[in-house]
């Protein structure tokens, strides 16, 4: 005879209430008992209630419960459940954290993480056999593309689990602010019905609507030189430059730029020459919009690092030497400052595709969605790997199902307004991911082999290094709660299966490119923890966050080019540099999207801080504890820096970061 006292905790989204009946059992050691409760399942709302059972039913294992309906089934959306037993001087806490839905019974194990038994007729070890089972069956692989990571079987997010789904506020707002975009691009559209564009400061008359000051800046200063070179160390995309080790073989130096080739010299032998180099573009087909062929070229770019920090561009290459162009013209600072002008916009066009495929789509988004659905398939929710990573893979599978059927699908946005649309996308795509390597995502070994370490005027490197240690440290303390030593590493047949899939499945053999295909030890694991939450959530946020400041105004990184990379210098006009930028209708689509995007989302978790109580011990709630603190004297150090800064660089700040890729 006992009194156990009963908590049961609803979600707080729209519509996780329900109507219907739940039943539910206490299951332990010794015993089962049925009870009967009267829950009201509201949203948001947490019911207790306490019962006396007769029979002692020993240490807790599972809560099961059944939602009955007799019309209509509504489903419930449960929280957590927690018990206070007799005599017991905890809680035992069961979390759910999913939807409740039809007429099963649903088994929620008691929430202390466990490692997996040797023992098959353990009942927890039963209940994750049975439970990956399940989501094996749940969560299966497809191709979307020959070549690319494998995706979620889903042809549209209506046929993804609704576990992964968007909650309805988080649906609700990516559709109707979407909706009140493209009201806003067709109201921008019949503004300019009768106006001129021949001008750069025609684009004013679509530069309206909700921008960032620093979209503002960037409609300033986006001809200076100086923020040109800038946004390489801390722009949108801060993951190409590199310092140069020797000239490129491809910057070929024709009779009379022997001034330019004593500079790039002593630049080198100084330490201060830069490149950043877009030859993966190279050979990749242009789009055709609206019956218009497109143009793409493959950039290279020497910059130099003044002593106060500033880089500065030296020479454009637009296009590499070919049969037909063994001496490609070289643009320069002293040039007719349109031709400058115009040598610099086919490099931030360059930029715009590599930053939007390679190194936001393929490097955060297909990467985080491997990690998602092999951690559902390989491991139990018992797992305390799973319990680690499954905060930071929520709404993953949402987003890039849109936009696979959305963005980059055919006559998507990127075939209507992108000079990499029409399947060159795709081309692109599948070299980027012949280069995607393991070191490429972790970034103490990326910064170095890109020579980037110890730069003062590098914010993204210095954030990301400190970010990567704070989630090292926290990865560890995880870690080291439950693999004592390497052997426990190597004989968790879970934890291995989930690396394999990874690498050999979800990656396709990436094993070549330095994936792990198992763990030897605590050191290996910790690391390629630490790489898996970084990119769901660090550098996402870098890559992602950008797109708002530095793309909204469409000169600065258009989105197409319209003409041919100019040959010569002296014939370019004004006519030449806006018959290359995009047109009016395909300025107003880049504006659209990349505000819809890069905008801060209104259900944003912060990185660290999921209110879902996956651990229930102390000891990892306390590893939590101090990665939050460790999180927020990182922001305070950010805020402190920034404001001595011009423009303060603020996507790695932890407040801003949300804790998976979402967007």
């Amino acid at each position: 005879m006992g009194r156990y006292h009963i908590r049961v905790a609803t979600g707080a989204w729209l519509f996780s209430g329900s109507r219907n009946r739940v039943r539910l059992w206490l299951v332990g050691a010794q015993g089962e008992a049925e009870l009967e409760p009267q829950l009201r399942l509201a949203r948001g709302e947490e019911e207790e209630f306490d019962l006396e059972i007769p029979e002692d039913l020993g240490p807790l294992q599972f809560v099961k419960l059944c939602k009955q309906h007799s019309l209509m089934d509504d489903a419930w959306f449960c929280d957590c459940i927690t018990v206070q037993g007799p005599g017991a001087s905890t809680e035992a806490t069961f979390p759910c954290y999913r939807w409740v839905q039809g007429k099963g019974v649903l088994s929620l194990p008691e929430g202390t993480a466990r490692l997996p038994e040797d023992n098959t007729l353990d009942v927890f070890q039963k209940h994750r056999e049975k439970e990956l089972k399940e989501r094996q069956q749940i969560y299966r692989w497809a191709t979307w593309k020959e070549g690319l990571p494998l995706t979620i079987a889903a042809v549209c997010k209506d046929d993804l689990p609704p576990n992964v789904r968007f909650h309805e506020e988080k649906r609700l707002d990516f559709e109707c602010t979407l909706k009140a975009r493209v009201v806003e691009m067709v109201l921008k559209r019949v503004y300019t019905l009768l106006s001129h564009w021949n001008r750069l400061e025609d684009f004013d008359q679509i530069f309206w609507g909700q921008k960032s000051p620093l979209a503002e800046k960037v409609h300033q200063c986006w001809q200076d030189d100086e923020l040109f070179g800038y946004q390489f160390l801390n722009g949108a995309n801060p993951m190409l430059l590199r310092r140069t080790t020797s000239l490129p073989t491809r910057l070929v130096l024709p009779s009379g730029t022997e001034e330019l080739q004593a500079q790039l010299e002593k630049e080198l032998q100084n330490g201060s020459l830069f490149e950043a180099d877009f030859i993966l573009l190279d050979g990749i087909p242009a789009n055709v919009i609206r019956g218009e062929k497109q143009y793409l070229a493959a950039p290279l770019v020497m910059l130099k690092m003044e002593p106060n920090g500033k880089l500065l561009p030296l020479v454009i290459q637009i296009q590499p030497p070919n049969s037909s162009s063994p001496t490609p013209t070289l643009f320069l600072p002293s040039d007719p400052p349109l031709a400058w002008l115009l040598a610099k916009s086919w490099v931030r066009n360059a930029d715009f595709q590599l930053h939007q495929l390679q190194y936001h789509l393929l490097n955060t988004h297909l990467v985080a969605e491997v990690i998602a659905v092999a951690t559902m398939r390989c491991l139990p929710g018992l797992h305390p790997i799973y319990k680690l990573l499954v905060p930071h893979i929520r709404y993953t599978m949402e987003i890039n199902t849109r936009a696979r059927t959305q963005l980059i699908s055919e006559r998507g946005i990127f075939d209507q307004a992108v000079n990499t649309g029409g399947g060159g996308h795709v081309q692109l795509l599948r070299q980027a991911m012949a280069q995607l390597t393991y070191s490429s995502l972790c970034p103490p070994n990326d910064l170095a082999e890109r020579g980037l370490l110890g730069i003062p005027g590098a914010l993204y490197a210095h954030d990301a290094l400190q970010l990567w240690k704070i989630i090292g440290r926290y990865v560890e303390g995880i870690v080291h709660l439950f693999y004592q030593r390497d052997d426990v590493v190597r004989g968790d047949p879970e934890l291995q299966t989930w690396c394999q899939e990874i690498t050999e499945v979800g990656l396709c053999k990436a094993q070549d490119r330095g994936f792990p295909v198992s763990f030897q030890s605590q050191d290996e694991l910790c690391h390629f923890l630490t790489m898996c939450i970084f990119t769901c959530t660090a550098q996402h946020g870098a890559i992602n966050q950008g797109q708002l400041d530095w793309y909204a105004w469409v000169p600065n990184a258009p989105c197409t080019m319209r003409m041919p990379p100019p040959t010569t210098k002296e014939d370019v006009t004004m006519a030449t540099v806006m018959g290359s930028l995009p047109d009016i209708q395909q300025s107003c689509l880049q504006m659209t999207i990349t505000w819809h995007l890069g905008r801060r989302q209104p259900d944003m978790v912060p990185l660290g801080h999921h209110k879902e109580k996956y651990f229930s011990g102390p000891k990892a709630k306390s590893v939590l504890r101090q990665f939050q603190t460790d999180l927020k004297n990182l922001e305070n150090e950010i805020t402190a820096r920034n404001e001595q800064l011009d423009l303060p660089y603020e996507y790695l700040k932890p407040s801003h970061i949300e804790n998976s890729v979402t967007i």
